[in-house]
């Protein structure tokens, strides 16, 4: 059989499942995420663990009395993904609370695991070719996975011409890779009394005609920016003439 895929027009996938959502601390990003259906957190904040309601996998270093690292988080986050590809399970959505804290935390492993201080103590630039390639790796192992994918990120502000923006927390340069990999990009804010979402970042104008998931599909609906106004269709008549 060829690998070749038979020459037509197919119909791409209307429905959003890769998810970025960034906001000030306290605006409902977690709470949000965890409406998504059946979530399992992977989570570098120890306020799941005391806030929390959904199942949580703590991601962290784990050093012996010596210093030396008996537990890695890229080996957490490695078994964990692997977990959810080939062991039966009901999940359907997979939460990273929060994204920034996990590059640290794969730097970390990085500079334990090579007796250094900082990743660019190591030579010949191959701690940051081991970081990018493993945070790339992450990325795509995740999307690979037949489920709901949700990054939370903290905000930040960067000052451009005099003029201060708010901004996620991620770094850009980690921020362009996860986002290259997102469809829609959600910001949170609590503002007085409210709690505030807005899509900031969108791949594509998504119809909610065409999502197949009503689940996701009632999140959006209550997202400004979310889905794009569809025409109506009116006939005059009962013929439709």
């Amino acid at each position: 059989m060829s690998i070749l895929p038979e020459n037509k027009p197919h119909k791409p996938n209307g429905t959003p499942r890769n998810f970025f959502i960034w906001g000030d601390t306290m605006s409902g990003k977690s709470f949000l995420a965890t409406r998504f259906p059946e979530t399992i957190v992977l989570s570098t904040d120890d306020n799941e663990k005391n806030s929390g309601t959904r199942p949580t996998i703590p991601l962290a270093n784990v050093r012996d009395s010596r210093g030396k690292l008996t537990t890695s988080v890229i080996d957490t986050l490695d078994e964990s993904i692997l977990a959810l590809k080939t062991e039966a399970n009901s999940y359907k959505t997979v939460v990273i609370d929060v994204i920034e804290d996990v590059c640290t935390l794969i730097e970390q492993s990085i500079c334990i695991e090579n007796g250094v201080k900082t990743i660019g103590d190591i030579p010949f630039g191959k701690g940051w070719s081991l970081f990018n390639t493993t945070l790339q790796q992450l990325i795509l192992d995740l999307k690979g996975l037949p489920m709901n994918i949700v990054y939370i990120s903290r905000e930040d502000s960067r000052t451009e011409d005099n003029v201060t923006k708010p901004v996620p927390a991620l770094k850009q340069k980690y921020y362009n890779v996860v986002n290259g990999n997102c469809d829609l990009v959600i910001r949170t804010q609590h503002i007085g009394k409210n709690y505030i979402r807005t899509a900031t970042d969108i791949r594509k104008q998504y119809k909610a005609s065409e999502i197949n998931d009503d689940h996701i599909l009632r999140i959006l609906q209550a997202i400004p920016g979310a889905l794009v106004k569809e025409k109506v269709t009116t006939t005059n008549n009962k013929d439709g003439k």
